[in-house]
This record gives structure tokens, C-alpha cells and sequence, in this order.
């Protein structure tokens, strides 16, 4: 003898309703997970260039400083109070990912991007330039120093992510 089935007992599934309402979620929430991700790796490398930036920025300054002097590694002789760049030049450095410095680089280098510089990997980009600071009576006259540190380097400026420090000098 056979027992009746009882109308409880039903063919287990997904229902049509079911399987859109879960590709909907998932839709949804995918494009969101990899905005995550993309935006994570943003932070880390922002966070990387603010890190370089406590060995970048003094390495430029000795670099002004010793323009001043005399002495430039990689740009040309200044006094003090001249501006820089010369007009129609750029000063900017090349760094590596540990914040050491690896050259000048040239204009275009500059605007293009550049992923290498005498062999070695740039991941950064410094740029120089100062203007004159407004003169009150009774001081001395100061420059208002610009450091632009870009990354990364390897594409062209106007893609480049910015950090920007400002001092003044004598």
C-alpha cells in the first residue's frame, strides 16, 4: 500500500522572483566592492607619497640651498632672493619609491611622464619654483617657495595626484 503524498511535501527551488531579486543584489553590490578596492589602493599610495614626502621635501631644499651656494647637484646656480626656475625652465626631480633622489628630469619628461630615469624607477616627481613674497617695511625681503610632489610618475602631469608644501626664504 502506497501512503498518499501530502501537499506539503513540494518540488524545492528557486522561483523566478528569487533568482532576479539575488542577481539585482548582486548587481548592485559587485561594482560597489571593486569601487572599494579601487579606492583602497588611491589611499595607499597617497598615503606611500605623504610617508616619501619627510625625506623628498628636505631633499629639495638642500637642493635650493645649495643653488644658493653655488653648488647645485642638478639645476642651475642662484642667489639669494632670485627666483627659480629661470623663465622657460622647470626644476623638477625624479625620486625614487624610497624618496631618493634620482635626477633632473627634463621638460618634457616632465609633462609626459616618465617611468625610469639613468635605469632606475621613478615613482615620484618634485617640482621647484619660488615667486616674490610680498615686502613689508622693515623686512627683509623673502621668496614664497612652492614643492609640488606628484605621483606617480609614470603618467602625464595633468593625471598626477598633488601634494603641495610652501615655506618661505630669504
Amino acid at each position: 500500500m502506497n501512503a498518499p503524498q501530502s501537499s506539503a511535501h513540494k518540488t524545492r527551488g528557486a522561483t523566478l522572483v528569487e533568482a532576479v531579486i539575488a542577481i539585482g543584489v548582486l548587481a548592485v553590490a559587485i561594482p560597489m566592492v571593486f569601487g572599494t578596492l579601487a579606492e583602497s589602493g588611491k589611499t595607499g599610495m597617497s598615503s606611500q607619497a605623504e610617508t616619501r614626502a619627510t625625506w623628498i621635501i628636505p631633499a629639495c631644499m638642500d637642493e635650493i640651498r645649495a643653488s644658493r651656494d653655488g653648488r647645485p647637484l642638478y639645476f642651475t646656480a642662484t642667489t639669494t632672493g632670485q627666483t627659480f626656475p629661470p623663465s622657460g625652465e622647470i626644476w623638477a626631480l625624479g625620486f625614487s619609491e624610497e624618496g631618493k633622489p634620482l635626477g633632473k628630469l627634463s621638460k618634457a619628461g616632465y609633462e609626459k611622464g616618465t617611468k625610469q630615469l639613468d635605469g632606475k624607477t621613478v615613482r615620484y616627481i618634485a617640482t621647484l619654483s619660488s615667486t616674490q613674497d610680498v615686502v613689508r617695511e622693515g623686512y627683509p625681503a623673502m621668496l614664497r617657495v612652492d614643492l609640488t610632489l606628484e605621483y606617480p610618475a609614470a603618467v602625464g602631469a595633468a593625471k598626477r595626484s598633488k601634494l603641495d608644501f610652501h615655506t618661505r626664504m630669504p
